[in-house]
């Protein structure tokens, strides 16, 4: 894996913290803070994702209501496949 060396500023309580979690699982200092970034990512890809999902079943609801309350005609039932192929 290529790595490269950075240089950071944090405060000094949270190094504490940091060294303290590193001495806990027996690893390094970079690995502790590798591990949070990972995790930090991770969680901001979910929660992208998330919404995503969210918006995604908004519009599909409103489809879907337009679909029970009226007659399904070719045509809205041609825009409903696709939206739902827009959305994979």
């Amino acid at each position: 894996m290529d790595q490269k060396r950075i240089q950071i500023c944090i405060p000094a309580h949270l190094l504490d913290l940091v060294d303290s979690l590193a001495q806990e699982n027996k690893i390094n200092r970079s690995q502790v803070i590798q591990n949070c970034i990972q995790m930090y990512i991770m969680e901001k890809e979910t929660h992208c994702l998330e919404d995503k999902l969210r918006v995604g079943y908004q519009i599909m609801a409103d489809l879907n209501l337009t679909l029970a309350e009226e007659d399904c005609d070719d045509g809205l039932l041609d825009y409903y496949e696709r939206q739902l192929a827009e959305a994979e």
